[in-house]
């Protein structure tokens, strides 16, 4: 008899040990959540099971990849992954920038909508740090097959699952436990200032660690295991710097949450992070192993209160069972939501889909890049929805379009005197196809222009643009002569000014490049001095120049960043061909050596353009660059006027805002090398270096001003350089320059410097 109660003891033991339930709890504390993936890892090694998953924020992310059949070291591979560090930062991968829907480079620094309310005119001010754009394909990507393998309902996933968001309104959690993974994720890691909010069901959705940074309540509610494990990882021991926006934001989201887990019914880990902050990711590695240390610490409780035990061969078996359930991601049906008319949402679907009746993955990632590179649309949010019928994925599109009206501030903030300020309004429209209309103005001492043009866009399979517009452009280079440190004793005085009538038809040339032809009439006008020791009272000398231009171009770019890149390439190639007629009326000191002159001029010209960066180690980055310009122009009517109209190399910033004689002519080849240290993602120090190698250098007499070419061809080479400090911030460059040129005069150049040194585009 006693030995049957014994046998029956010992069998309730082990059923019950069978049957104790384990639920896993994680805390938001973003970079800080890497940590989740070493407990993962341990519990795993240690055969401890996890039947239930709750998490917050990172431990959304953490909880939701695991739950639906990532292993610890994939979510490793993938947080370390050039991928993550794009979507966690929303940059564009430079393969991504769809170079077609983009126009010329311009100095702005931020854009604002404009709309009306209320009889008001509002600036729509940006709402976070980091672009979702990158972030929200992601979560598409990550988790859509899972959603269709578990139908939509979270306790089908490998491992039930619930995350939290925060209904802002309300002030009040959102329980997820059911609808797309990767939306409930999203509205669960959306973090105030930096993530964009997303709507779900017309409620606004924010971080979950506003009002539940641990769902343990949650976890007993909903699933209500034998015994739960929690990780918290936020750091709660210490008050935020004054200066750190991040770390008072999260110590107001965190402090409210009840962290206790009562001995009676589980066990709380905690990873003390304090030396990292809430977008550390890069620290990966390093937080992961503090989360395996953690978790080897506690390992002998855990397994002291948990009885039952799950190989890791039966957890692969259930993950690859769950994972042969997923449907390959090809997508059928498109619908749009957040368009005004039929005509916009054709227009966006062709841009997707063409007339291709399924597309992959591959595809819809080429796709939808081109499509938010558009200036219409302010965002995209993709969700996948699994058709059971036709076994493919219906997309989503949730669309946010700009305002008609935007405009754009910018320019470029120095220490020397080419400071300059820019602002763009644009005014847009689309329906089958896109349109806008911009105008620009620059002012400052150094460059003033104004432009006024317009862009039509058309989605064909091979779609096309079609360009025009008029441009006022005037440098002055009498202005540009002294910086702190140094004063030119041969300063230019030069003063261009040109107008010009375009017209452009482009199609894309691979997703990164475009092909362009365009046509051009153009009306320049150079006062300049053919002496260095000009008098106040003397007349400066005029060529004016009426001319008319065609040109092919072919541009391949793909520059992570517009100014002082640190990655890609561009390869390009244009043929023009000009005519026109100079006119020359001499100023007071050159009458005596010539005569007021008419010149006709019709030529071809050639230019060419190589720049590529390698990656040499992660902090290490060399580029080459290559620039040929030939043409078969005749000379001007005297030295100065000729060099004026010859082709510049003007590789650096700082050269571009320069006169700088030595470096042009009408046939040449110029060489260049550069070196990259990077400091971190967005600071990096480098040096750049350039030969100069006019074919035929343009000549002069000293007495008579004559000009010619040089009998003998590469009679001469001029050294170009720079050192420069960079810091790449949210609005644009700002930058710590030693430039130095081969030129008479003034040979050192150093300034800072804040935004970008670019221009609008000349007639030819």
């Amino acid at each position: 008899m006693l030995r049957s109660l014994f046998i029956l003891l010992i069998l309730l033991v082990s059923l019950s040990a069978q049957s104790q339930k384990v639920g896993l709890v994680l805390s938001g504390g973003g970079a800080k959540g890497m940590a989740h993936i070493g407990l993962i890892k341990v519990l795993e090694d240690h055969n401890i099971p996890i039947d239930y998953i709750a998490g917050t924020s990172i431990g959304a992310i953490i909880g939701g990849l695991y739950a639906s059949g990532m292993t610890p070291n994939e979510m490793i591979e993938l947080f370390n992954s050039d991928e993550f560090k794009l979507w966690s930062t929303g940059k564009m991968d430079k393969d991504d920038l769809y170079y077609f829907k983009r126009n010329d480079e311009l100095p702005d620094w931020l854009k604002l909508d404009i709309t009306r309310k209320d009889d008001k005119v509002k600036l729509i001010l940006p709402i976070s740090l980091v672009p979702e754009r990158q972030m929200d394909f992601a979560f598409l990507q990550l988790t859509a097959q899972s959603t269709a393998a578990c139908n939509s309902d979270f306790n089908q996933l490998m491992i039930p699952f619930r995350c939290v968001a925060t209904d802002i309104y309300n002030n009040k959690a959102v329980k997820m436990k059911d609808g797309d993974l990767g939306e409930a994720i999203r509205a669960s890691m959306t973090f105030p200032l930096v993530y964009k909010p997303i709507e779900k069901d017309g409620v606004l959705l924010f971080d979950g660690g506003i009002v539940n940074n641990f769902p343990t309540d949650i976890m007993k509610e909903d699933f209500n295991p034998d015994i739960i494990i929690g990780h918290k990882v936020t750091s709660m021991g210490g008050r935020p710097d004054a200066d750190d926006v991040f770390a008072q934001i999260e110590a107001m989201l965190t402090q409210i949450t009840n962290y206790n887990i009562p001995d009676s019914i589980g066990i709380l880990l905690e990873t003390k992070l304090n030396d990292i902050g809430l977008l550390d990711f890069p620290k990966t590695n390093y937080i992961n192993s503090r989360g395996i240390e953690t978790a080897l610490l506690y390992i002998d409780s855990i397994e002291s209160i948990i009885t039952r035990r799950v190989t890791k061969e039966d957890i692969q078996r259930k993950r690859d069972a769950f994972n042969n359930k997923k449907p390959e991601l090809k997508f059928n049906n498109i619908q749009v939501e957040g368009v005004r008319d039929n005509m916009q949402r054709k227009y966006i679907i062709q841009s997707i889909k063409y007339n291709e009746r399924v597309i992959g993955i591959d595809q819809l990632r080429s796709s939808y890049f081109k499509l938010i590179a558009d200036k219409h649309l302010k965002s995209i949010r993709p969700l996948a929805y699994y058709n059971r019928k036709t076994g493919l994925f219906d997309l989503h599109l949730k669309v946010v379009t700009r305002k008609p009206l935007d405009v754009a501030f910018g320019g470029h903030l120095t220490t020397r005197s080419n400071t300059f300020g820019f602002i763009q309004a644009n005014l847009k429209a689309f329906n089958n196809r896109s349109y806008n209309l911009s105008s620009n103005l620059y002012f400052g001492n150094f460059y003033n222009s104004f432009m006024l043009g317009g862009r039509i866009d058309s989605p064909n399979k091979t779609p096309y643009y079609v360009s025009g517009g008029f441009t006022l452009n005037i440098w002055d280079y009498f202005s540009t002569s002294t910086d702190l440190i140094f004063t030119d004793i041969r300063p230019s005085y030069i003063r261009q000014r040109e107008s010009n009538f375009k017209l452009e038809l482009g199609i894309p040339y691979t997703k990164t490049g475009v092909i362009d032809i365009g046509i051009a009439q153009s009306n320049s006008f150079d006062e300049y001095y053919q002496v260095t020791d000009p008098i106040q009272s003397d007349e400066l000398n005029e060529t004016t120049f009426y001319s008319y231009a065609g040109h092919v171009r072919i541009d391949k770019k793909n520059y992570d960043y517009k100014q002082y890149a640190t990655e890609g390439s561009r390869k390009m190639f244009s043929i023009k061909y000009i005519t026109g007629k100079e006119t020359f009326i001499a100023g007071t000191r050159m009458k005596e050596y010539q005569n007021n002159t008419t010149l006709n001029h019709n030529y071809f010209q050639i230019d060419g353009i190589f720049e590529e960066y390698y990656s040499v180690a992660s902090f290490l980055s060399l580029g080459a660059y290559a620039q040929a310009s030939i043409n078969n122009n005749t000379l001007s009517s005297n030295y100065t006027s000729s060099k004026i109209s010859a082709s510049a190399f003007t590789p650096t910033p700082n050269s571009k805002s320069l006169y700088l004689e030595n470096f042009r002519a009408n046939q040449y080849f110029a060489l260049g090398g550069k070196m990259i240290y990077n400091i971190n993602d967005n600071i990096h120090l480098r040096g750049e270096a350039y030969g100069f190698f006019p074919i035929q250098e343009i000549m002069d007499t000293y007495n008579t001003h004559e000009v010619f070419y040089h009998d003998k061809i590469f009679t001469t080479a001029h050294l170009m350089a720079l050192t420069a400090l960079v810091v790449q911030t949210p609005v644009g460059p700002l930058s710590v320059e030693m430039n130095y040129y081969d030129k008479p005069g003034q040979k050192w150049f150093f300034s800072l410097n804040m935004g970008y040194m670019l221009f609008n585009k000349r007639g030819f």
